[in-house]
């Protein structure tokens, strides 16, 4: 498999995350998006919406978009499970991811960063947005997720997968996280857990080199 990805877009980084957990090997293809790789006629010929990740499968298809991507892998390589097998709780578990995925993540997106920007807004006001949005967003999920383990249990699963590179952003845009004791629990664990740490953006080969 062949990963198109950028090494602290989050949405490629959730991705990397649910491959590290499911053992499954790909090669990544780096598209730097503050060059505007991913504008580029070539790569637009594979995402006409010119968005990392995409994932090219063993058989050759591309398939965009990280929550499909997630549920592919979880239909085609159905263990480890990301999902628990009670119907309610996996409800709630998908209802965390996509408030994560949804509400919260867009708001910070280099497109919605850039655009605030070519409006005029200073970058006072841009990191106001993004404390506002991911600060009020984290704090339903700080309600959502349970008091041991993981989010959900003592195994990772779909809510940690989108969880843990929302709290990166998070700490990159220098968000108070002092609040939220249950999601500073589960980042602990995931610090010292093999498939975060490999998904993490300072171990991806386009990341700059420390200093």
């Amino acid at each position: 498999m062949e990963l198109f990805t950028y090494y602290r877009s989050t949405s490629s980084y959730r991705l990397r995350i649910a491959l590290a957990l499911k053992q499954l090997e790909f090669q990544s293809v780096p598209v730097n998006l503050l060059k505007g790789e991913q504008h580029e006629a070539h790569f637009l010929a594979l995402n006409p919406q010119g968005r990392v990740p995409a994932l090219r499968v063993d058989s050759g298809e591309l398939l965009l978009q990280s929550p499909a991507i997630i549920e592919y892998l979880e239909e085609v390589y159905p263990q480890p499970a990301l999902l628990p097998q009670d119907p309610v709780q996996r409800a709630r578990v998908r209802g965390v991811a996509a408030l994560i995925g949804c509400d919260i993540h867009p708001l910070h997106n280099v497109s919605v960063l850039k655009h605030l920007r070519e409006q005029g807004q200073d970058e006072a006001a841009v990191n106001q947005w993004i404390a506002h949005w991911i600060g009020q967003g984290l704090a339903v999920v700080e309600q959502l997720i349970g008091d041991e383990g993981f989010c959900f249990g003592e195994e990772p699963g779909l809510a940690d997968v989108y969880l843990i590179p929302q709290v990166y952003a998070a700490q990159r845009f220098n968000v108070d996280l002092g609040g939220y004791p249950r999601i500073l629990r589960v980042l602990g664990l995931a610090q010292e857990h093999a498939a975060f740490v490999m998904a993490h953006p300072a171990r991806q080969a386009d990341a700059p080199a420390a200093g």
